[in-house]
């Protein structure tokens, strides 16, 4: 989730600093410039990591009174990678998914409707999203198949469900408790854990044809992790997206026309998954473990 990145930059040292000593005036700038900027195709950076690894010659240039210099630094950058597991926060829930907020700093994480637990509907009436398993279905539709068998004298009598009109009503009332069980909400506020599926960067730039802005995809597509990413040539016979031997991620290129003043999307954007056991509300998770953990203490005082 946390990564070093090593970066490179020229740093101006405004006139006002150039009485103190440079690696100190030249930390202080990097924290002005770096902290809570998103990098296309980098990440979010949290905090330079040390003192700067080199600090070149201070170069002047005609008509300003600082000293550029080129810099090497270490920076703490957030960029999970993908099939990595996180925690978060829902903040927003719509038709569309769920919006996820990470640690209180970076809010563009969305888990679309097609990566929810299935299955998994909408309820418009709450705006929240609700998943519904069905795990109980099969064991009641063999209970009803089956008949019941009792022995009279030498004979055997069947009997058909439902013949017992005295027993229909708990039945029923049963049926709907296990309904309302099975039903759990996606509550904004509420912590989830999601598996990062991919991670967007979006570059906006005009041009004569107005606002445009590129995305950059990059995504997993085999168990290799190692692997490094295609080069965005298509000279090696890629041109479809296709990976090399060996290669477990990809990147993917798209540009939309923002020259109607629509919103502009977020530079970094996250997409997550909740579709696999483990995956979600933690406090959907936590009550099985619990349980599990009671049931545990129950037979060790049992052995006692």
């Amino acid at each position: 989730m946390f990564v070093l990145t090593l970066l490179a930059d020229t740093i101006r040292i405004p006139p006002h600093l150039l009485a103190k000593p440079t690696l100190t005036s030249v930390q202080t700038e990097i924290e002005k410039r770096y902290p809570n900027k998103i990098i296309v195709d980098v990440g979010l950076v949290l905090c330079p990591y040390g003192p700067p690894v080199e600090v070149g010659d201070g170069i002047l240039v005609p008509g300003d009174g600082g000293a550029h210099h080129q810099v090497i630094f270490q920076c703490v950058v957030f960029r999970p990678f993908v099939e990595e597991v996180l925690v978060g926060v829902v903040t927003e829930s719509n038709e569309s998914g769920v919006t996820v907020s990470v640690g209180g700093f970076f809010d563009h994480v969305f888990i679309p409707a097609y990566w929810m637990l299935n299955p998994s509907v909408y309820d418009e009436s709450k705006g929240l999203w609700v998943w519904t398993p069905t795990y109980d279905d099969d064991d009641d539709e063999e209970e009803e198949e089956k008949e019941t068998v009792e022995p009279v004298g030498n004979d055997v009598v069947k009997q058909e469900p439902g013949s017992e009109d005295d027993e229909e009503e708990p039945e029923n009332s049963e049926g709907e408790e296990a309904e309302e069980g099975n039903r759990f909400e996606i509550e904004i506020g509420s912590e989830i854990r999601f598996k990062v599926k991919s991670v967007n960067f979006t570059r906006i730039t005009t041009t004569m044809k107005g606002v445009q802005a590129t995305t950059t995809s990059t995504t997993t597509t085999s168990s290799n992790t190692t692997a490094k990413p295609l080069s965005s040539t298509e000279d090696s016979g890629t041109k479809n997206g296709n990976d090399e031997e060996g290669t477990g991620v990809r990147r993917r290129s798209s540009s939309a026309d923002l020259s109607d003043e629509a919103k502009h999307p977020a530079p970094m954007q996250i997409v997550g998954s909740i579709c696999e056991d483990g995956l979600g509300l933690l406090s959907w998770w936590n009550t099985a473990e619990e349980e599990e953990e009671e049931e545990e203490d129950g037979m060790e005082v049992d052995d006692i």
